[in-house]
């Protein structure tokens, strides 16, 4: 039986709704590109730069910790971080105010490079007030550790130089403007500058030992693991050689890497620690991360051995793994240990003992606080992460995938990776005409934020809030992309 032809001219109206909703044309995807970067770029952003988080009527700001109306991050995902994803806008769509709007986050960074060269984390367009927000703001972040004190100098933790200088590196070698050359080789011998002769590098320099605190010294001279300091630098150094062709920039990144054999701990505990002090032991930094060796960072320098060998083709890089995968191997949790079953590891080892350890926290803020290390593993300190789960049989058969692997075997297979397109992360039409359909009149997304007591972080009570999130705008920013190259 033939269906009336009312009901076909609907279901027709139907599929052809649905197919328009699943299927937003690049058109309509550019649109929205170009909506969200002008509002960003005209509205949100402070002479170029930017913080992480927004109130809806941009009448408040946050970084990693509460900001001023006169301060940028330089940390990801701020300053540095949207002027990728604006470099990237360009690259794909051919834009011009696409470029511009990375231009001015440049510009922005540029103005608050140190005179060495480097970046703290944040920039304050109005230095005279920077001290008194260190006193009523930063230095009651109870936790935030890094802030209680000013030192003045540049830090390399977060990203905070290094961001920076691949973001100048990036745009230099779009534009090959002498404007982003200058600074970005400033940029880049701070970094020789910094690095120790024996290939580490510190959390902060010009080397300060100005405020010892919690009964140890200052840690920010330490050989430094933590969020990525040393490796970041290295690979850091090793695209600029390739980019720029500078014989120097690849021997401080081959002392970089041999830093990384010389500090892994001889067994039974052949791991690595979070920081070094400059007798080469494990040392304590913030009061809640104490001198231990640390099964998430031994397996990252494992994984990084193995890169660094297909990056040379020198066997030497792959020496230490055995013993690393066998201290992980002995270092399975104790029963009990973990909330649940998918943890393996814990995030501190106590040296000598190759115990579990855990930070805990009391009090209500930074004049009350108190902060111990036990072998308890109940009421750890709460909001930071105490256990891993290590999947041991892919790492020990990635090691033995990459040891079989001859010098040249290994240095081609970096060669087609580094020489390998990033290719683009397709996400459904539907998501795309979803991010296209919440952006806002002004060209903002907006969403509930939560906020935590900054000054209060362990034991304060949430905010919830509508707000601009920059990780929001990157993610979708990068999907909006990416659906442009399908």
């Amino acid at each position: 039986m033939k269906k009336p032809i009312y009901l076909s001219l609907c279901l027709s109206l139907l599929l052809t709704s649905a197919m328009s909703y699943a299927e937003p044309s690049k058109k309509e995807a550019l649109e929205a590109i170009k909506k969200s970067a002008a509002f960003m770029a005209n509205e949100v952003s402070n002479r170029g730069g930017y913080v992480y988080v927004y109130t809806e009527d941009l009448s408040d700001q946050w970084g990693e910790i509460p900001a001023r109306k006169t301060q940028i991050w330089t940390q990801p995902p701020g300053t540095p971080t949207v002027g990728q994803i604006f470099l990237k806008a360009y690259h794909v769509t051919g834009e011009p105010e696409f470029l511009k709007y990375a231009e001015n986050a440049a510009d922005a960074l540029i103005w608050g490079q140190h005179p060495t060269g480097g970046w703290h984390y944040l920039i304050d367009f109005d230095m005279p007030g920077l001290k008194k927000w260190y006193e009523d703001i930063a230095s009651r972040c109870w936790g935030w550790e890094e802030y209680y004190h000013y030192y003045g100098n540049c830090s390399f933790d977060d990203d905070a130089t290094s961001g920076p200088t691949e973001f100048l590196l990036e745009l230099y070698m779009t534009t090959l403007d002498p404007k982003y050359r200058v600074p970005l080789i400033k940029a880049l011998d701070f970094i020789l500058e910094a690095q120790y002769p024996n290939g580490g590098w510190p959390q902060r320099y010009p080397l300060s030992y100005e405020y010892p605190h919690d009964g140890h010294e200052d840690y920010t001279h330490f050989y430094t693991f933590n969020d990525g300091i040393i490796v970041n630098n290295i690979h850091l150094l090793l695209k600029a050689y390739e980019q720029l062709g500078v014989e120097k920039y690849r021997e401080a990144a081959v002392r970089g890497m041999d830093f990384v054999i010389i500090s892994q701990l001889p067994p039974p505990q052949a791991g690595w620690g979070q920081q070094y002090d400059m007798n080469m032991q494990t040392a304590p930094a913030r009061s809640y991360e104490p001198a231990s060796v640390m099964p998430q960072y031994t397996v990252w320098n494992v994984s990084e051995l193995m890169k660094f060998y297909t990056i040379t083709g020198d066997r030497r890089y792959l020496h230490g793994i055995p013993d690393a995968l066998e201290w992980l191997d002995n270092s399975y949790l104790p029963e009990g240990h973990a909330p649940n079953d998918q943890y393996t590891h814990a995030m501190f080892v106590e040296l000598g003992t190759n115990k579990p350890i855990y930070p805990h926290v009391s009090g209500s803020g930074i004049e009350d606080g108190k902060t111990w290390i036990s072998y308890d593993p109940k009421n750890t300190m709460p909001g930071y992460g105490m256990w891993y789960r290590i999947d041991m049989n892919v790492l020990r058969n990635e090691y033995e995938r990459v040891s079989a692997l001859t010098p040249d075997q290994a240095r081609a297979e970096y060669e087609a990776e580094r020489k390998k397109k990033t290719p683009a992360q397709p996400v459904g039409p539907a998501k795309i005409e979803e991010i296209i359909q919440s952006l806002d009149e002004r060209g903002a997304w907006v969403e509930d934020i939560t906020m935590r007591d900054y000054f209060n972080p362990w034991f304060g009570e949430l905010t919830t809030f509508r707000g601009i999130n920059i990780r929001t705008f990157i993610n979708n920013m990068n999907a909006l992309t990416d659906y442009l190259q399908k």
